[in-house]
């Protein structure tokens, strides 16, 4: 069904005895299934630890169904909002204990916000938003088209990898919630975004989201360095996202900042920081795209029992992408190549050394319409000996036994289905 005529219908359905809808308002519903079949499988592996070292998988990835709406108020202002919600076609909403599964999200865990439009002041919003994590060229074309989301380049410019088996997301590498954020209007190619979060991490997500380093070292020198947890951690905690960029024709680039720190800080949970510069260039049917990524943690707070100040550097790690893509008719040909530089850091006794990684990514796509597509893609991260980057969403999405472990390195193949409607 036509997406307007679906949105007049839902609009029909909905309009009972004592609801009313403002004539001039719009309500457009759109979304994509997206779901691939996958053998995932790691090398450098340690026998004793790691039993499974190949699986076939149905992956979603990330598929969702969203709901827009617009009502103009006059003198160039609208009202709007969205309801983004994700939901994974591979299983269902709950596990057996009835409680949500972790490949399927709550309603409103997209891109979820209402505010005012303006054509001359650009837009205000509030709610979640992906903020910082998703800039660099390349993602668009993963998320948006039949390639595998796992073999994204965010994979290593949105993570800061740990010993822990697990690497920690800068910027949240999803939605960042609380938010209030401002969409320039368009100045002769020029764009801004600006957006503060009151709590960017939320209740109980303190940790592993703020950028919980606890095994970068040994874990008596990390106890001598950071010490102990003040008496009381609780603070202000905010977010900051400034992203200009500018497009003219056949070219983009732009840059991304952000700085985090979190409600309730602990001894072993850091403040964050992250600057993206990024750009592009299309000639004929060809893109190509440049990416540079700093990213760093920070102690969240001074310890004068063992002369540690807070803003001292925990991790930092600098990453750079090439994403590339050539489109000739219903096909595209894309893929990227990614580098992790090691760590460094202030703190005595962190471990740096083979902490670095590089990806590389080739898919195929084939649009059978403007609608439905399919890919076939090749990933692989090779990890250095201390470092355990993972392929995008392979455990929020796909099966929790797809942890990386130092040293490990994930490969993908993945078809993948797409269906946008």
């Amino acid at each position: 069904m036509n997406k307007k005529l679906l949105a007049v219908a839902v609009a029909g359905a909905l309009a009972a005895p004592g609801i009313a809808f403002a004539q001039a308002a719009s309500v457009t519903i759109t979304g994509a299934f997206k779901v691939g079949l996958e053998n995932l499988s790691y090398s450098n592996s340690n026998p004793t630890t790691r039993l499974n070292t190949s699986q076939m998988r149905v992956v979603d990835n990330s598929s969702l169904i969203i709901f827009q709406m617009v009502e103009p108020l006059g003198n160039g202002l609208d009202a709007i909002a969205k309801l983004d919600v994700r939901f994974a076609p591979d299983q269902s909403s709950n596990n057996a204990a009835g409680t949500p599964s972790s490949s399927s999200a709550s309603i409103g865990s997209g891109n979820t916000w209402v505010g005012l439009r303006s054509a001359t002041l650009g837009s205000v919003t509030l709610g979640r938003w992906d903020l910082h994590y998703n800039v660099a060229p390349g993602h668009a074309d993963t998320a948006g088209s039949a390639a595998a989301l796992g073999s994204d380049n965010i994979a290593l410019l949105s993570f800061m990898q740990s010993a822990r088996g697990a690497n920690q997301a800068i910027a949240n590498a999803t939605r960042t919630q609380n938010v209030v954020k401002w969409d320039s209007p368009t100045w002769g190619g020029f764009n801004a975004i600006v957006a503060w979060s009151a709590n960017p991490y939320g209740s109980g997500l303190v940790g592993a989201s703020e950028g919980d380093m606890t095994s970068l070292g040994t874990a008596a020198a990390l106890a001598t360095a950071i010490g102990a947890t003040p008496t009381t951690s609780s603070r202000k905690g905010d977010a900051w996202n400034i992203n200009p960029s500018y497009t003219n024709g056949p070219f983009q680039v732009g840059y991304s900042f952000w700085k985090a720190k979190g409600d309730a800080p602990t001894a072993t949970t850091f403040d964050q920081r992250g600057d993206t510069a990024y750009g592009y260039y299309k000639f004929g049917g060809f893109k190509v795209g440049l990416v540079w990524n700093r990213s760093r943690v920070n102690t969240p707070f001074d310890n004068a029992i063992v002369g540690v100040g807070g803003g001292t550097k925990v991790a930092q790690r600098d990453a750079w992408s090439v994403p590339l893509s050539y489109t000739f008719g219903p096909n595209t040909i894309m893929g990227h190549y990614t580098r992790a530089n090691k760590n460094k850091s202030d703190l005595a006794g962190a471990v740096t050394d083979d902490t670095g990684a590089k990806m590389f990514q080739l898919a195929y796509l084939y649009e059978f319409s403007k609608r439905t597509s399919v890919g076939l893609t090749y990933a692989k991260i090779s990890n250095d000996s201390n470092a355990n980057y993972n392929l995008f969403t392979s455990t929020s999405l796909g099966s929790q036994d797809a942890t990386v472990l130092a040293g490990e390195s994930p490969r993908l193949i993945q078809a993948t289905v797409r269906h946008a409607f």
